[in-house]
């Protein structure tokens, strides 16, 4: 039986220089002539449910508890949940094996139907605040924590991943529809702050740096 390989919505000018064929996937890890500052990294490929059920705080996807509020968020080394309302939560898996789907209807994987990106560096917040007016530095939260609402205009889940200085970064997701309109918009909106396309090795190394 043929394999049809999954394609991100995502298309940078940028050329990769490395790239690696993942469950499906296929990943660019690295870009030429990557800059040095604030980066946009595709995540499309990374692994992700809504799981939506009354009883949610019964439920342990990927062995890790749902947070009870909603907007709280709890991150380990692979995995990230989202508590998005009274009924439903967001998983994102980073581990590199996919895991399997649950059998239970309260599951759904959403990968192919949304786009996901990360944008990591000391000017991440600058670039947002042009974008929308969500509260990205609220002294209030702690992240990680989950925002919805619009960014450039579109529904978004987004997710600030760490408000720490020299470790800043957020994580968003959206309908798969906008990816080429956002990518643009997000890239022009960071134009300023040198923002460039970046593979997944730099969210990786960013991701050990913010788990230590």
């Amino acid at each position: 039986m043929t394999e049809i390989l999954r394609q991100s919505p995502v298309s940078f000018s940028a050329r990769p220089l490395k790239t690696e064929n993942r469950n499906l996937w296929p990943v660019v890890l690295e870009y030429e002539n990557e800059k040095t500052g604030q980066y946009l990294v595709d995540l499309s490929h990374v692994c992700r449910w809504d799981v939506q059920d009354a009883k949610l705080s019964k439920l342990k996807p990927a062995d890790v508890s749902i947070p009870t509020k909603p907007g709280h968020s709890v991150l380990t080394d692979d995995v990230l949940i989202n508590r998005m309302n009274g009924i439903q939560a967001s998983v994102w898996q980073f581990a590199k094996e996919t895991p399997e789907l649950p059998k239970e209807p309260m599951y759904t994987d959403t990968s192919e139907a949304t786009v996901a990106f990360a944008i990591i560096g000391d000017k991440v917040f600058s670039i947002a605040e042009k974008l929308s007016s969500l509260d990205f530095l609220d002294i209030n939260k702690k992240a990680p924590f989950l925002l919805q609402g619009p960014f450039a205009h579109v529904p978004f889940q987004i997710v600030v991943l760490s408000k720490d200085e020299g470790l800043e970064g957020i994580l968003l997701t959206c309908s798969r529809g906008y990816a080429h309109v956002i990518t643009e918009v997000i890239l022009s909106a960071g134009e300023e702050f040198d923002l460039s396309p970046a593979g997944e090795v730099k969210f990786t190394e960013w991701m050990m740096r913010l788990n230590k």
